[in-house]
């Protein structure tokens, strides 16, 4: 059957189980928009912002566990989405952007909204396409999707030139996909996996270290629980892996990193045997390099090769998906039969107790104090059960979250870890929600990231979403401060807002409920108040306590064990 472009476009899509895409429409993509308007096999979701249109994306595709899309215009459209491709290839997020492009022949020659979007993207996706026959539009479109959710995630750009919409070709679906330059290794070496199980059980204190890849490794979080019920072994996340392990399972001591639990933080410190589960060892997480973990024998377990080694030295590498990975050697373990070393792991514990019992998270609430960002945020837990879809834009607000919501499962915690993006939070709840339409989704952010995409309160009122926004307002760029105090001689250089708008009228201005919270006594009210209301947005305006500082902290420079408790 002959097709344009465009209805290939659509029918790739349909064909490729899309449900759901977020796009801004512009002249170099019309002829797509058109095709779009005449199908009915998938949701296009208007955001506010080309930015916004990505992190929906990723948000959709944390919690769906399906690839995220999104459609934008040439020239600004495609430059305004770099932000949140670059976010989701930090991530490892599978996120397929479609960018309209001049016609074919006008490229090069400077013409109105052209931009090199394929040279502009080189560094921030893990590939790209610029579409130059319509022939080729289908294969495109197929091997788009799998370089995006195989091996490790990230965004793939595909660019589409407005004549290639109108194009007509005989339309050919490629069954199956065989990219010759990249064959992704899922299934971990057999003799690796053997010393791997050796090293555990012989280990006197092991802890597993857990990152994004348990979350993107199907199945993969309950054999992490698993094996560490099996050995008897503490588990810590990053901020990318919180959910790995449910918060108050006995074996999690915490996040780990620069603001990190002292348990976490002492334990991978003192490990004799650190087991890397989907993570990259990241400059948050390990401190000063040459302090990290220095007694252990390294596992790292990772899909992406290139991630092994590459900031840590792996004594046993093991390249896989997660998720095989895992389930290799669980049944490794059992087909051994062998057990951990009972009396040295019971010696580990009590060490690890011990650093438990100071309560590096603790705080004090006064009713006559002004409000703690951590009181609000347990009562939040409290109200939702611990259950909600939760994410934050990027700060104080951020480290606050991770500490204190506390996760039962994966998928419910949704931040920018890898490129620290202010304004993900809202679109991200969008995308959440829509992948999700009866969870509860509740954003924490900040006074100043919340200003990044504000405009997508018109979004979340268009789609009817009842997203709760919670704004830890202290009127500050709260981290900037927090380092301007402790580093600059508390020089707050533009880090204080002499100007904030009336965030209750802004959100009532774009068709929601706002409520502000001034004091403690106000607190348990509004909140409950906020969750009650089921039939549009909320907007809750918390008035924090303003030089509340994020501890734990290890600070730049320093190793996990040199932290300042408070």
């Amino acid at each position: 059957m002959k097709l344009t472009g465009a209805e290939i476009f659509v029918e790739c899509l349909k064909r490729e189980g899309v449900k759901t895409i977020f796009g801004y429409p512009g002249g170099a993509v019309l002829p797509i928009y058109d095709a779009i308007f005449q199908q009915n096999h998938f949701k296009h979701i208007l955001v506010r912002h080309e930015q916004a249109a990505l992190h929906a994306a990723n948000g959709y595709a944390r919690v769906s566990g399906k690839c995220g899309v999104s459609l934008v215009t040439s020239g600004p459209g495609a430059t305004n989405a770099v932000t949140g491709l670059a976010d989701s290839n930090a991530d490892s997020i599978p996120n397929v952007c479609f960018t309209g492009q001049v016609p074919s022949a006008l490229i090069g020659t400077d013409a109105f909204q052209e931009a090199d979007i394929v040279g502009i993207t080189r560094s921030a996706t893990k590939h790209n396409f610029l579409v130059k026959h319509v022939e080729d539009l289908a294969l495109i479109i197929r091997q788009a999707f799998h370089i995006a959710t195989t091996g490790r995630p990230g965004s793939v750009v595909v660019d589409i030139p407005k004549d290639i919409g109108f194009a007509v070709c005989e339309f050919e679906w490629p069954e199956s996909i065989n990219i010759r330059s990249y064959q992704p290794k899922t299934t971990g070496h057999p003799g690796q996996i053997r010393k791997a199980i050796k090293a555990m059980v012989t280990a006197k204190r092991p802890i597993l270290y857990s990152g994004g890849g348990v979350m993107n490794a199907k199945g993969s979080a309950a054999l992490l629980l698993e094996l560490s019920q099996q050995l008897n072994m503490p588990v810590t996340n990053t901020l990318m892996g919180l959910g790995g392990i449910p918060f108050d399972d006995r074996h999690f001591v915490g996040m780990l990193g620069m603001h990190g639990t002292y348990e976490a933080n002492m334990a991978v410190s003192h490990c004799d045997l650190l087991i890397s589960v989907g993570a990259r060892f990241d400059d948050r997480v390990t401190g000063r390099l040459d302090a990290f973990a220095p007694d252990a024998k390294i596992i790292h377990i990772d899909v992406d090769p290139t991630s092994v080694s590459k900031n840590v030295h792996a004594d046993l590498p093991i390249v896989g998906d997660v998720g095989i990975v895992l389930q290799q050697l669980l049944d490794e373990l059992n087909h051994q039969n062998k057990s951990s070393d009972t009396e040295a792991l019971k010696l580990w514990w009590e060490q690890i107790d011990e650093w438990r019992a100071k309560d590096s998270l603790g705080f004090t609430q006064e009713e006559d104090q002004a409000i703690k960002p951590q009181a609000v945020i347990h009562k939040v837990h409290e109200i939702t059960h611990g259950d909600a879809i939760v994410t934050t834009d990027v700060g104080q607000h951020q480290m606050w979250a991770a500490q204190h919501y506390g996760f039962k499962q994966p998928h419910r915690f949704l931040t920018s870890g890898g490129l620290g993006t202010m304004g993900y939070g809202l679109p991200a709840a969008i995308g959440a929600q829509m992948a999700k339409p009866d969870e509860q989704v509740v954003v924490f952010t900040g006074d100043a990231s919340i200003q990044m995409c504000i405009q997508e309160l018109a979004t979340v009122f268009q789609y009817q979403q009842p997203i709760v926004v919670i704004l830890l307002n202290n009127a500050y760029m709260g981290m900037v401060r927090q380092w301007q105090e402790m580093f600059h001689e508390s020089r707050f250089s533009h880090s204080y807002f002499d100007s904030l708008p009336d965030f209750v009228k802004l959100a009532e201005a774009y068709g929601g409920v706002g409520i502000r919270i001034d004091t403690v006594a106000e607190l348990d009210v509004g909140l409950e108040q906020a969750f009650a209301i089921k039939d549009r947005f909320v907007f809750v305006d918390v008035a924090i306590a303003r030089e509340e500082n994020v501890f734990p902290m290890v600070p730049a420079g320093a190793a996990l064990n040199e932290m300042v408790l408070s």
